[in-house]
């Protein structure tokens, strides 16, 4: 992995954790796993967070635990949902036409100076501004 900020989707995330989710966990655990390695530490935005924390909820995970990951996760770089975020976020949904919750992302990803934005709900090798999307789980 290189040495550029790279920001993490929430949907990487749910499949680190995410026992039945087959080859797909298999992939993000090992890849979430090597993050923590890196010489830069990883990008999130609090939107991440929440929704990864609402995906642990729903899978039953208890709410104590899931909010210990949710703060494990924290000492990567947030980036705060903030009134600026928001009208970027807006923007960015028109001009790429893309969903108000992925247009954040995108705005959360660019305000981290992230070269790279790991997602398997945007399109593999779409580049928006500066920031590539990159899906780690095409092999799966």
């Amino acid at each position: 992995m290189s040495a550029e900020q790279l920001f993490i989707d929430t949907n990487i995330l749910v499949y680190a954790h995410d026992r039945d989710a087959g080859d797909k966990y298999r992939i993000a655990k090992r890849e979430v796993r090597r993050l923590w390695h890196l010489p830069i530490v990883p990008a999130v935005s609090v939107q991440v967070l929440q929704e990864f924390y609402v995906s642990l909820l729903k899978k039953e995970v208890a709410a104590e635990e899931a909010k210990q990951v949710v703060v494990d996760y924290m000492k990567w770089t947030v980036i705060d949902n903030d009134g600026s975020l928001l009208l970027t976020g807006i923007e960015m949904q028109k001009r790429w036409q893309l969903s108000f919750w992925d247009a954040l992302i995108v705005a959360a990803a660019i305000r981290a100076k992230a070269k790279v934005l790991w997602s398997e709900d945007l399109n593999h090798g779409q580049v928006y501004d500066q920031v590539r999307v990159i899906n780690p789980l095409l092999a799966a």
